[in-house]
């Protein structure tokens, strides 16, 4: 019997059986060769964290209280993509045949039975492993939201795959220093191998990112020597003073409200913060004092599946999907180094608990079948 990777209880991960269901007429059976989890909101759910279990309401636009006793449910898959080769096809299919090679948006499973347009072809010179980057390349792309321009200054935090798409997504779109922001020396390492100007470790015993971040960006010398112009008895004129320092977008990706508050830190005056992230937990770190009272800082919430998109109908998350596909499969976007660990699917459980309790070893997990 064929084995899938599942949660059976929070932080539980193991193999268990199933049986294949049998083909439908428009349907095709994938024996898998290549997948990967996801390692942000995935996790989430495969830690049953209470904070984020609200179901959000779309008639409400808002979270909602679960009535008591409910919560996540377990057994639950796990995974995020895959990769395969097509096994059976239905009567009716008229997409595939036995022999494609095929990916698309699976759980960690030997085998995926899916209707025809639940998959994609594989494309000629793609491999599994770029594949699989498809995810974190299209989560990356709304920071369009936060309109980087051309001799922008920006500032990616957190180096997680989608941190590192986003760091050459940033370039991309005009940025002309990007700084990038991570506790682990791999991931800063693979942010500068992509085009980082500059690598942090934001998180550092009591690092100053955001003061980094302005000394980088320019030097105006002590503060405290320059006199405060003072304006009808007593207000004071900051943008004059303090108007370039700082980047002009700060991307933050890690989820943490400490990079948050640094991100904000270390924002321009007037600038704009983009937040790609979900915020799974209380706030602890996070100021809104000081720099985001005194800045006028832009905060934007950017999300490729919160449709429609801020530049619908003109953008949507088919037209960034087939962007990002057609980017990494020319190396316009790079994907090298990103899936690591890649252990055997035999391992997936131990390796599943890993990428959860020691984050520092893995970008992001690969899991090979036979």
């Amino acid at each position: 019997m064929p084995r899938e990777l599942v949660a059976v209880a929070p932080r539980t991960p193991v193999l268990r059986e199933y049986d294949d269901p049998p083909l439908g007429p428009i349907q095709i059976r994938v024996a898998t060769s290549f997948a990967s989890p996801k390692h942000g909101t995935e996790l989430v759910g495969y830690r049953d964290d209470p904070v984020a279990r609200r179901p959000y309401d779309p008639a409400w636009g808002a979270a909602m209280s679960l009535p008591e006793g409910q919560g996540a449910t377990f057994p639950r898959r796990l995974g995020n993509m895959a990769a395969g080769v097509v096994a059976e096809v239905g009567s009716d299919v008229s997409r595939f045949r036995p022999g494609d090679r095929v990916f698309g948006h699976f759980p960690i499973r030997e085998t995926q039975t899916v209707d025809q347009t639940g998959a994609d072809p594989l494309p000629e010179g793609l491999s599994p492993e770029v594949a699989v980057c498809l995810d974190p390349a299209v989560m990356a792309f709304p920071l369009r939201d936060a309109r980087i321009g051309l001799g922008d200054r920006v500032a990616v935090f957190g180096l997680g795959a989608i941190g590192l798409m986003a760091v050459q997504l940033a370039r991309l779109a005009g940025a002309e220093t990007v700084i990038a922001l991570d506790p682990i020396p791999a991931r800063r390492a693979l942010a500068l191998a992509y085009g980082a100007d500059h690598a942090l470790d934001h998180l550092a015993g009591d690092a100053d990112a955001g003061l980094a971040i302005r000394r980088l960006t320019g030097d105006p010398g002590d503060p405290a020597s320059r006199p405060a112009r003072r304006v009808g008895g007593g207000y004071r004129e900051i943008a004059s003073q303090v108007g370039e320092l700082g980047v002009d977008v700060a991307v933050e990706v890690s989820g943490n409200p400490r990079a948050l508050h640094q991100a904000i830190r270390a924002t321009r005056f007037g600038g704009v913060v983009c937040l790609l992230s979900f915020y799974g937990s209380d706030a602890a770190g996070l100021l809104l004092g000081e720099e985001f009272h005194i800045n006028r800082l832009t905060l934007i919430s950017a999300r490729a599946e919160s449709l429609p998109m801020r530049d619908a109908p003109g953008w949507t998350l088919d037209r960034m999907a087939r962007l990002c596909l057609d980017w990494l499969t020319s190396g316009r976007l790079r994907a090298d180094g990103i899936v690591t660990p890649v252990v055997p699917f035999d391992d997936s459980p131990d390796a599943y608990r890993e990428i959860d309790e020691h984050p520092e070893r893995s970008i992001k997990l690969g899991i090979a079948f036979p």
